[in-house]
């Protein structure tokens, strides 16, 4: 269904040169790294009171562009496992069948390495938390599994383009990665949690072939605007929504707001640890920010409204503002009971109404 040494060749060959940087200035920016993920995982776990005392397994992997690539197929390839063996067990045995599917694959992996090559350049950090252990990628063994990853060139350009202190940037960015290392291994059940809602997700997905291209038209001719104004009730929505059952989108819901906890939680305690560790944190937040907002060119900002990258943005201000409302009130250890179980994390809704979360999970009984 997917050809996925195909989308690791496409994406490569299509994939933009980083930063010129020497080899010895690049051997510095990697060790660099190395001891700012170290350094920074210490300073997580004092602000956020999480994981004191656990040992950490989960690798950190400075990688390139192409890297990042493999790593992100790998992580795809496992995920989507279940999906694409219900899609071959739809299709059917055939002579017809099996060349549709052979073209088919080649079709998808050119398809996702273009996408994957976009994303490449644009990546700084990420937490890989379903990741599979290979020869040059490690992962990790422990319940929160996964790795870390780094992309140095990235990073190395994002910090020429912002013009901000280079040392102070690279231990700004780590202090936002490692807090996701750090929430999925002080708990547990956060993975098992996400990949069930994921799962449940995929499982939703119509794998017919006819109704998956309606949708895809019906979303095409929206977000292309090839309907009349009148008829156009998905406006506004990207294209990984319009083609969701009624079902998927009341998972994404779900999803959304875990998604929004955890990168809101990141970029508060990316603002908390800062002034302690980075001094001109403050002239990095106002730059990035202003980077985040306005996207790099008119084809990044379309390209982020159809994949919805939009939306990823959002998250980060919106949780981050339910973070810091909940901290505001109830402190660093009245927010912590959001790790509780799934029962404790805030709903879509509660990301708006932070008020709303700290009533119902710190409600007491009326004597």
């Amino acid at each position: 269904m997917v050809d996925w040494n195909l989308a690791v060749a496409t994406a490569t060959r299509l994939v933009r040169p980083g930063p010129e940087i020497s080899r010895d200035e690049a051997r510095a920016v990697v060790a660099e790294l190395r001891r700012h993920a170290k350094v920074s995982e210490e300073h997580v776990r004092a602000f956020t009171r999480m994981g004191t005392g656990d040992v950490h397994d989960t690798p950190v992997l400075v990688v390139d562009r192409p890297g990042w690539v493999r790593a992100n197929v790998a992580g795809f390839r496992e995920l989507l496992r279940p999906l694409l063996d219900k899609m071959h067990e739809r299709r059917g045995p055939g002579a017809g069948n099996a060349v549709l599917g052979a073209v088919g694959g080649k079709v998808t992996g050119v398809e996702l390495g273009m996408l994957l090559s976009f994303l490449s350049s644009r990546v700084l950090g990420q937490y890989e938390t379903f990741a599979p252990a290979a020869p040059d990628l490690p992962a990790g063994t422990a319940a929160g599994g996964g790795r870390l990853l780094l992309v140095a060139p990235n990073i190395v350009h994002v910090e020429r383009e912002l013009d901000v202190d280079p040392h102070d940037f690279r231990l700004w960015v780590c202090l936002h990665e490692e807090t996701h290392r750090t929430q999925f291994t002080a708990v547990p059940w956060l993975r098992d949690h996400l990949e069930g809602e994921i799962q449940a997700f995929l499982a939703e997905t119509d794998v017919d072939p006819m109704t998956f291209l309606e949708r895809i038209r019906d979303a095409a001719q929206s977000l292309a605007g090839g309907r009349p104004e009148g008829e156009r009730e998905d406006g506004g929505r990207s294209l990984v929504e319009l083609v969701q059952s009624p079902a998927q989108r009341e998972i994404l819901g779900r999803l959304t707001a875990v998604m929004s906890l955890l990168e809101g939680h990141a970029d508060f305690v990316m603002d908390g640890v800062g002034p302690e560790v980075v001094p001109s944190v403050a002239e990095i937040r106002e730059k990035f920010q202003q980077r985040r907002a306005k996207g790099a060119s008119r084809l990044d900002l379309a390209l982020r409204k159809l994949l919805g990258l939009d939306a990823k943005l959002r998250q980060y201000r919106d949780g981050e503002r339910f973070v810091r409302a909940v901290v505001d009130e109830v402190g660093m250890d009245g927010f912590n009971r959001v790790w509780t179980s799934p029962n404790t994390l805030p709903t879509k809704a509660e990301i708006s109404d932070p008020a709303g979360w700290v009533a119902r999970v710190h409600r007491t009984t009326e004597p």
